[in-house]
């Protein structure tokens, strides 16, 4: 199986994150999961590219400043290795339109751990949280469960 290159991005706004539900397709890995917006490369896209295309078709939003704050290595026994760029953005132009994917919802960060949402996830809800430096998270995932974590390049819990 070949991996994957995508972008996942956590808008904010006023202490909330825009949060997808992902309802709206079958067979979907995130059926019924809360996440941020963001997808797949095309061919000879870059990272920040493919956040840019992916923000708006996902929202009709358009970026204005965005940062990279880290790179998740996502393992899982479903589907190919995911390298996913994790941005967050705090300006924008535009209307936020209707999702193919799922429904758009602005969210208080504090009731995002309260979601449903993936395991690995609440670590790197915390490490944007605490504002930590750019960082690696290696999640791997067993029958949609969180079997093993690295950060840094570390086993193990997180020194922050």
């Amino acid at each position: 199986m070949r991996s994957s290159q995508t972008t996942l991005c956590y808008i904010e706004k006023d202490g909330k994150y825009l949060m997808l539900h992902r309802v709206k397709r079958e067979n979907d890995i995130n059926k019924d999961k809360w996440i941020g917006v963001g997808g797949h490369f095309e061919a000879d896209e870059s990272p920040e590219e493919c956040l840019l295309r992916e923000v708006e078709e996902e929202t009709g939003l358009i970026l204005t400043a965005w940062k990279l704050r880290g790179i998740i290595t996502f393992i899982c026994d479903r589907q190919p290795t995911e390298y996913m760029f994790l941005y967050t953005a705090d300006a924008f132009t535009g209307t936020l339109t209707e999702c193919s994917e799922g429904n758009l919802e602005w969210v208080d960060k504090s009731k995002v751990y309260d979601l449903p949402v993936w395991e690995g996830d609440k670590i790197f809800f915390r490490l944007l949280e605490e504002d930590h430096p750019f960082f690696s998270l290696k999640l791997k995932y067993e029958n949609d469960r969180l079997a093993e974590m690295a950060f840094n390049g570390k086993s193990g819990e997180i020194d922050a």
